[in-house]
């Protein structure tokens, strides 16, 4: 019989509004990108302060992952090996690319930022993330050209029927042109409070919802 595993929780930000676990936590749909996700970090009184030195998707990959562990804490339950990371998006890290390139593209005006460089990669925010929660488990990132719930179903399960790993934080992070999208949940082998199956399906309705 094929093991299954289960979506326990997930919070996505999105057009002004925060969703975790069905409900809407947060929104002030007023607010462009940036702001809106600044506001987020105040409201919930998230205290972390080198979240002002973030790029624009490390701060919006790090507050959905913050609201994510605190409605399901797994770094309590969890060892740190046991927890992968396995993040998304359609844009890599092209927001802080652009902005490195513009500092270096005139000769005549050089003035490149390592504060800037430091994360023009995009699984620096898999680093922001582990770091944080001092996790050590195994992480990928994925550029695909949107979201691939069949993909992404397989892989995690994968992973978690392989005992490569007991849970994983996974999902969509992405950000470039004041467009944001951030959908991350944690997928277990025990049902949990919400009992979704870590189906292609199933992703597809939450992803979208």
């Amino acid at each position: 019989m094929e093991n299954r595993n289960y979506i326990s929780s997930y919070c996505a930000v999105k057009e002004g509004e925060v969703i975790v676990d069905h409900s809407t936590s947060y929104s002030e749909k007023t607010l462009p990108s940036i702001d809106f996700i600044k506001s987020v970090y105040k409201h919930f009184q998230l205290n972390y302060p080198k979240f002002y030195k973030m790029d624009h998707l490390c701060k919006l990959a790090f507050v959905t992952s913050e609201l994510l562990l605190k409605s399901n804490p797994v770094t309590q339950k969890y060892s740190s090996e046991d927890i992968a990371i396995i993040i998304a998006n359609s844009t890599s890290s092209l927001e802080i690319d652009t902005e490195h390139q513009n500092t270096i593209s005139d000769k005549n005006n050089y003035f490149p930022s390592p504060a800037i460089f430091v994360y023009t990669l995009s699984n620096i925010l898999i680093g922001e993330i582990a770091i944080r929660n001092s996790i050590k488990g195994e992480n990928t990132f994925f550029i695909f050209d949107k979201f691939d719930p069949d993909f992404m179903s397989s892989y995690i399960n994968s992973l978690l029927n392989s005992g490569k790993a007991k849970c994983c934080i996974t999902g969509w992070v992405d950000f470039y042109e004041n467009k944001y999208e951030s959908f991350l949940y944690t997928v277990e082998k025990e049902k949990g409070t919400l009992n979704i199956e870590h189906t292609s399906e199933q992703l597809k309705k939450l992803f979208n919802n």
